[in-house]
Formats: C-alpha cells, structure tokens, sequence
C-alpha cells in the first residue's frame, strides 16, 4: 500500500504534491479547531466559518468571520496557535523537523518538495536550511512571547493570562498571521510605543524571509569565512526597507488632512509606521483602519498586493518580484536588455517569472472583485478591494466586512488565501502539470510592440 502510495504521488509534479499537502492541512487544522473544549461554553460556530478560519489559520491570514477570543477557549487558542506554525513555517518544514526527530532519512523526492516549498532553485542543503528555519521561529517566537508576557503582567490578573495573550501575540506577529484574542487586534496598545516595537521587529524578522536571516545569522557567526551576502538578500532587503519607508510616509501624508489632524506627532509617526509593517503581511492594527480615507485604503491595498518576500511565512506576490518588475522598466526605458544590479546580472527567466506572477495576480484581484460586486452589491467596492488583496497577500487587515460576507463571497476569500499563502509559482506550476520539453524549436521572428 504504501509502495502504492508512493507510486501514485510521483505521477503529479512536486507543486502539485505541496498543494495536496496543504489541503490535509486544512482538513487537520478544520478538526483541531472542532475538537471537544475548542469553544467557549454555549458558544456554536457555522460550518462556514470554522472552515474560513482553518484556512485563514494555515495561510497565516488573519481574516475571519468570529471574534477569536469570544469563541475560543484556553485549550482553543492552544490549539489556533499549533496551526499557526503549521501555516507559518510551512507543510514540509513541519514535516521534515518531525521526520529528522524520529531520525528518518529525507530522500529525493522529501528534498524535491522541501525545495518546491521554499522557492529554493537547489537540493543542496534544503534539509539543513529546514533545520535553521524552525530553530529560527522558535527562538524569535519564545523571545519576543517571553518579553511581551514579562511587560504585560500589570496589565493582567495571573501570570497564566499574561503569558497566554503574550505567547500569542509573539505568535501572531511572527508568523504575520494578524490573529488576536483582544477583539480589537493591537488597538488597546495605540500609545504603548514598547509594545508596538516589539510587534514590528517579530513582524519583519517573519516576513524578512528565512534565506535573509540565516545569512545574517552567518555573518554575525563569523563562522564561514570570507562571507558574501546572496544578491537575493540585498534585493530582499533593501526592496523590504523601501517599502517600509515609503510606505509609512505615504500613509503619514495621506492621513494627515483625514483621520490623523487631532493626533500628535509621535502618534502620526508610529500609526502611519506600524501600519505600514503590518501591510507586509501582518494584519494586525493599532488604528481603526475604517477611518482611513479611500486614498490610504487603495495605497495600504497596493503594499498588502506586494506582500512580503519569498520563503516567508507571508504571501502576495513577494518582493523580488515586484523589484525585479521595477528594474526591468527602468533599465528598459534606458535602453538596456539586461538587468544589473549590485555588480550582478539577473537571469531573464526570473524576470520572465516576475512579469507572469503579477499579471497573474493581478488577473486573480480583478475577476475576484468583479465576482464580488455581484454577490456583495451592499458592501462599498473600496472594502471589497480591500478585503481581497489582504486575503491574497495573507495580511489580514479588513474594513470590517468579513462576518457581512456571504457564502460565495467566503469561498472566494478563502481561494485567495490558500493560493496567496502555497505561492503563485506552485499555483501556477499545479496548473500547468508535468513539464515536456520539445526536442526542436520553432524560427524566432519579431512581433511589432507598443
């Protein structure tokens, strides 16, 4: 049977297995979310629901239709949080640190998946990549839980409920799933500015991408010698930092004349700051976001569209993408044919890559928006916009309109999030099936553009 099984699994492409793999994993985190003493007593939650919150969950979204601390027990939120790293680290990391703890030998076909699953281009070292990877979370998750839980105490009655709201809040914002058992997301701390800090660090050091903090682990190490970062790095990272910058200034100045005159300029600064990391991928808020004027709710839907970078734990269409797609205009508009970048030229195929990821994305919001102007004719196209492009890049910020869904509106949410957190690349790649190479080519002749 298991030779079987085998055999039937090597008949679909490795991306193909990955998306498989990531459905079970919707069914797993459905039942843990419905296991005896999940809910709070007399509280009953909707078939549709629960299922919208089990793939929120494993996408590491955010989005849902419930208040997850007035449906969710203590033993629940245990249970929401063991799908968060499920979601947030990833099907195969999970799976491989559990087969290396039982000392079983990763083959080919494990490497292919692990290599599928984190966009690596490359065997070598993707079973020690994973070891690196949940060692990484881990720490980063029980350092920021531990601090959160000591600064939070005062606020609490035990060091019980201290360390569960702390623990989860370092979760959350780790894996940039934008979960929260306050109600009302990260709000009750708009003017702590220790607090939000916190946040924001666990929400880059998640969304940064695992490739950028090994290689900053490495060099800070001094353990390899003569140590060069990856140009997948430097663009990762200064993409990252330019969209932070820029888009924090952009909120600052757009809200400026709306929702933020009665503010102080420290508050101005850490809101417009804080939201802008959060546009990442997190999707967790210190400010009513409803507030927001339909210029800032357009520009936040751009950055949550872009996302965070690849091998993450966020989605969108990741930012080496849309860096590639930049450079590229600009070198073309220069003339140019190449892109160089950091004494370094880029492969024509991942531009190729960049430009199919995003008009496929963007293909994917407009049919989605029009789907739901004709289910959702009450709710504003704004909201709508809003709410599908925070499903997509996994962020899980929202106007308010989820619960107001309907259940066709749901399933296309839900669509968006598991495709935004399985990645464009092994979407589309589960589309197009087994690749078959052709021994022949046809003549090239030049067709007229623009």
């Amino acid at each position: 049977m298991k030779k079987l099984t085998r055999e039937s699994l090597h008949r679909f492409t490795p991306a193909q297995v990955i998306v498989f793999y990531y459905f079970l994993a919707i069914g797993f985190s459905f039942l843990l979310l419905n296991l005896p003493g999940v809910y709070l007593p007399g509280v009953r939650v909707s078939f549709i629901d629960s299922l919208f919150t089990a793939v929120s969950a494993v996408s590491v979204t955010g989005l849902t239709p419930i208040s997850i601390g007035g449906t969710y027990s203590v033993f629940g939120l245990c249970m929401l949080m063991l799908v968060l790293q499920l979601g947030g680290i990833g099907i195969m990391s999970i799976g491989t640190f559990f087969w290396l703890l039982v000392k079983k030998r990763i083959g080919l076909r494990e490497r292919q998946l692990i290599m599928v699953d984190h966009n690596q281009y490359s065997f070598a070292g993707v079973v020690q990549l994973i070891k690196q990877i949940v060692r990484l979370i881990f720490l980063i998750e029980v350092t920021g839980g531990i601090i959160l839980t000591l600064y939070i105490m005062r606020f609490h009655d035990s060091l019980g409920d201290a360390l569960l709201n702390g623990m989860f809040m370092a979760v959350s914002a780790t894996t940039n799933a934008g979960f929260d058992i306050t109600g009302e997301s990260m709000m009750p701390y708009f003017n702590d500015y220790f607090v939000q800090l916190i946040l924001m660090i666990l929400i880059v050091l998640g969304a940064i991408g695992f490739p950028v903090l090994i290689e900053v682990k490495s060099f800070f190490s001094k353990k390899v010698p003569h140590f060069r970062f990856s140009l997948f790095t430097k663009i990762t990272t200064a993409t990252f930092g330019i969209l932070l910058v820029f888009g924090a200034l952009m909120i600052f100045i757009l809200e400026s004349f709306n929702s933020f005159k009665g503010l102080a300029w420290h508050e101005k600064i850490f809101t417009a700051l804080f939201h802008s990391v959060s546009a990442r991928s997190a999707g967790l808020t210190t400010y009513d976001v409803t507030q927001f004027s339909d210029a800032t709710d357009i520009f936040i839907s751009a950055l949550m569209f872009i996302g965070a970078s690849p091998s993450s734990v966020g989605g969108g269409i990741r930012t080496t993408t849309f860096a590639i797609a930049i450079l590229f205009l600009i070198n073309f508009a220069r003339g140019n044919d190449v892109i160089n970048i950091f004494r370094r030229e880029i492969k024509l195929v991942d531009v190729y890559r960049s430009y199919a990821v995003i008009l496929l994305a963007t293909m994917m919001v407009i049919t989605s928006l029009l789907i739901l102007l004709i289910t959702e004719k009450d709710l504003p196209v704004v909201a709508l916009l809003f709410e599908i492009t925070s499903a997509f890049g996994t962020c899980g910020m929202s106007l308010g309109i989820t619960s107001d869904l309907s259940a066709v509106g749901k399933l296309i949410i839900m669509v968006l999030m598991f495709i935004g957190r399985v990645g464009l690349i092994s979407f589309l790649y589960t589309l197009g099936g087994k690749q078959n190479k052709r021994p022949y080519s046809y003549p090239k002749e030049r067709v007229i553009i623009g």
